[in-house]
């Protein structure tokens, strides 16, 4: 017992090493760490950019007076490809939705979208995509009967540059503004009510 209690303390003692049989141990650790920090870093970079154009687009179109179209809406996927990466494929949907107090349901006033991975809403699809997940009704705002708001959703691919635990993925965002200095936002073929 005592040799090996006399070795152990000699191994504990000895502060000699090799340098190559050390940074084989931490130069992969340190390398993946490095990889990982950066797409965790790119992950909310890219969040964050396209957090900050969807709203950009919300309140742009709030602030229309006159009504909106189609060519319209192309030009807002434009704009939003321009404040993210150009390389990345967006899909954007605009919706004016109105809240009806007979049925107690929101109501779609008019939809436009830029990509068929995500259609325009009609008044059933609607409803499963404000329900999406979450209790009753949370994701609009309580709203007046015949009160309008602009739904502005957009999704975004994500492809991590390295595999580092994090997958592919589509970032999506979505939100609801009420027109700022118009009753409801008309669309071509659709005058407000």
């Amino acid at each position: 017992m005592r040799f090996l209690r006399s070795l152990l303390r000699r191994f504990g003692r000895d502060e000699s090493g090799a340098l190559l049989a050390e940074a084989v141990i931490v130069l992969p650790i340190m390398l993946w760490a490095y990889l990982a920090l950066f797409v965790y870093w790119d992950a909310y970079r890219s969040l964050n950019s396209m957090q900050k154009a969807s709203y950009t687009l919300s309140d742009m179109i709030s602030r229309e007076m006159l009504p909106v179209n189609q060519t319209y809406v192309n030009g807002m996927k434009t704009v939003m490809e321009y404040l993210i990466d150009d390389d990345q494929d967006v899909a954007l949907r605009v919706t004016s939705v109105t809240w009806d107090q007979d049925t107690l349901k929101f109501m779609v006033h008019w939809s436009a979208t830029t990509s068929t991975t995500m259609p325009a809403l009609t008044n059933a699809t609607l409803q499963t995509v404000i329900n999406a997940g979450t209790a009753s009704n949370v994701r609009m705002p309580e709203m007046s009967d015949g009160d309008y708001v602009v739904l502005v959703e957009t999704a975004v691919g994500y492809h991590p540059a390295f595999n580092v635990g994090i997958e592919d993925s589509t970032q999506e965002q979505f939100i609801v503004t009420r027109p700022r200095f118009v009753p409801c936002i008309s669309f071509a073929n659709a005058a407000c009510i």
